[in-house]
């Protein structure tokens, strides 16, 4: 029996889904196709795998996906009865090991990436080789295919060390990585595979397409160790959100669903090896005010911010002598996409679908 995603995720995030569908991508190109989707248990894939098959449910685009992970367990605790459904087929190894099914993909979108601080000084040999010999396996896969098109989900990362006074980075935009630092194992590593990814556009004719988000944002584990994960399990744990800086850092956030948007944008309208910087205007802000707007959200439950030190208090210019982390999203809105949901209600969604989870 095939299950309509309506019936296999919370209201709240089959809404999301829905305001992924709501954007102007041509998702005809994708009727009959078969989708190709690695690092398929993560935060921006589950979305994009939902989406799909939300399609089919409502437009009858008959997608297939196949999604590849590396923790069956994991991935069945995500997914549910989402797996007994015939236009989903998962498969269990590591992006860096051949890729060897038989059956061939349309599109080929690679998402498997270490992107928390924790394996960066943990693991950075496997972070690196994600973006490395991951990105290299999952081309050859394409190749094989002779896929329409292939898309990397790269970094705002790559842009490294930018200090000439700019306010938001462009595309264009190139900074200094110190490339014999371990600590740059994900950055050096997003940079190395948009290299990749140009050479077998050049080499063999490959239709590549390339992607940066920026902060992305959404319901997430109450483990998460990224800041603005941890405000939002805060608000979940009824916790007051205590900042030990002054929370200064001016950073281009973006909603997991428009961020997934504009990745099926680009990979159907985008121009190859062309990067497209995925940010949202709107939610461009300070990390103090992520967590100001975190606890305003729900004024209901009498929560506040705080700060561990005096002289933090004081509202912090903005400043941009160091590396901006603003995106410009120019060359993607010119595609058509925007974004749908503003940082309140992206923080409002994030909460509710956590708590639905608990």
């Amino acid at each position: 029996m095939k299950y309509n995603i309506r019936e296999l995720v919370s209201q709240h995030v089959y809404e999301d889904v829905l305001s992924i569908l709501d954007q102007p991508i041509p998702w005809e190109k994708m009727k009959d196709k078969t989708v190709f989707l690695t690092g398929a248990g993560g935060f921006i894939s589950y979305y994009m795998v939902l989406a799909m098959l939300t399609s089919n449910d409502l437009h009858g685009t008959n997608i297939h996906v196949i999604g590849l992970v590396r923790n069956y367990e994991r991935a069945h605790k995500k997914y549910g009865q989402i797996l007994d459904r015939g236009d989903f087929t998962l498969i269990v190894q590591d992006v860096c090991d051949d890729i060897t099914i038989e059956e061939k993909s349309d599109f080929v979108i690679h998402a498997a990436s270490q992107a928390s601080a924790w394996h960066f000084e943990n693991d950075p040999v496997g972070t690196i080789n994600a973006n490395l010999a991951g990105t290299i396996k999952v081309l050859e896969y394409a190749k094989r295919c002779n896929s329409e098109a292939s898309l990397f989900i790269s970094s705002l990362k790559t842009y490294g060390s930018v200090t000439d006074g700019s306010d938001c980075l462009k595309e264009e935009t190139v900074g200094y990585l110190d490339h014999t630092s371990y600590k740059n194992c994900y950055a050096m590593g997003k940079r190395v595979a948009e290299t990749i990814c140009a050479s077998y556009h050049k080499q063999y004719g490959m239709s590549v397409k390339i992607v940066r988000p920026s902060y992305i944002y959404g319901p997430a584990s109450l483990n998460d160790d990224r800041v603005w994960a941890q405000f939002i399990a805060n608000v979940v744990r009824g916790q007051d959100i205590l900042l030990k800086s002054n929370g200064a850092a001016y950073r281009s956030f973006c909603y997991v669903t428009d961020t997934a948007s504009a990745i099926f944008m680009v990979l159907l309208c985008g121009k190859d090896v062309t990067p497209y910087n995925i940010a949202s205007e709107s939610s461009n802000t300070t990390i103090r005010n992520f967590a100001r707007t975190a606890v305003n959200v729900f004024p209901e439950r009498n929560l506040k911010l705080s700060f561990a030190n005096k002289e933090d208090e004081a509202e912090p210019p903005l400043t941009f002598s160091s590396t901006p982390e603003i995106l410009d999203s120019t060359r993607l809105q010119e595609l058509g996409w925007t974004p749908h949901i503003d940082l309140s209600e992206g923080i409002r969604r994030a909460v509710h679908i956590v708590e639905e989870g608990l």
